[in-house]
């Protein structure tokens, strides 16, 4: 009877985390679409979110397209397919690897640093502090965070999408021979609208997971040093799973047939 009251207590943590998770992120979205805002504390967040994080989700982005038209053009000679490189190359980055990608490289740098800012606020008794001085910490640390994650993303991911293909770009024209004008053809031609949208939808939602994960996380360690490591180290790993399986399933409702 031990191992059936590990399960069902594992099972039992599990589904309270997840309504707390879930009283939070309403709670969260909530006070994103409640006056009053705070907009000096969402432009800094969006500073923070994505300007401070485009060099790295760009070179993340330019290298990806490199390789990707390295390796289809690899994959497709074999079937005497080479023209199929644009194609996959633009697709693959709009659709798939700028969102998944940029959201996973935001979540190790934002989503640490969001958790260990809220983290170290709530065990030195600075949220308790905000409290009583009648200031809401939904509304002034969660909510910022929650706006700035969903309306930045979508732009880093847009720059993603335009630095992925050029990589690709180079590959393709100056080392594995491509003519340029077929080139981008080739890419302007397959590419429609909701390719790049399903893209910037998925970031949209990756941000908001990004920063809520980040905000949940802190707003709940506890233990002085070691639960502010550990509330980061929950951080990113659970945006990341998150971001994982949410990516599916936005797929499935956009290109399910």
């Amino acid at each position: 009877m031990n191992a059936v009251a590990s399960v069902g207590r594992a099972t039992l943590n599990f589904f309270a985390a997840a309504g707390r998770l879930t009283l939070f992120a309403g709670m969260g979205a909530m006070h994103c679409v409640r006056p009053p805002f705070h907009f000096r504390l969402i432009g800094r967040q969006m500073i923070e979110v994505g300007y401070y994080s485009l060099p790295v989700v760009g070179l993340t982005a330019l290298f990806t397209g490199m390789v990707l038209a390295l390796q289809s053009y690899s994959g497709f000679a074999r079937f005497n397919a080479e023209s199929a490189v644009a194609v996959i190359v633009v697709l693959s980055i709009t659709r798939e690897l700028a969102p998944v990608l940029a959201g996973l490289m935001v979540a190790g740098r934002i989503g640490a640093a969001m958790a260990a800012e809220i983290g170290t606020m709530r065990v030195t008794e600075q949220i308790d502090a905000l409290t009583a001085l009648s200031t809401d910490p939904f509304k002034y640390l969660v909510a910022p965070r929650l706006i700035a994650g969903t309306l930045t993303l979508p732009v880093c991911v847009l720059a993603a999408d335009l630095i992925g293909v050029f990589g690709g770009y180079l590959v393709a024209v100056n080392k594995l021979g491509f003519n340029t004008s077929a080139y981008l053809k080739s890419t302007v031609q397959y590419l429609e609208v909701l390719d790049v949208v399903s893209g910037l939808v998925k970031a949209a939602v990756f941000g908001f997971l990004i920063a809520l994960m980040g905000c949940y996380h802190g707003y709940h360690s506890r233990g002085g040093a070691q639960g502010v490591g550990t509330a980061t180290t929950n951080a990113v790993v659970s945006a990341s799973v998150l971001i994982l399986a949410f990516n599916y399933l936005i797929t499935e409702a956009f290109f399910a047939r």
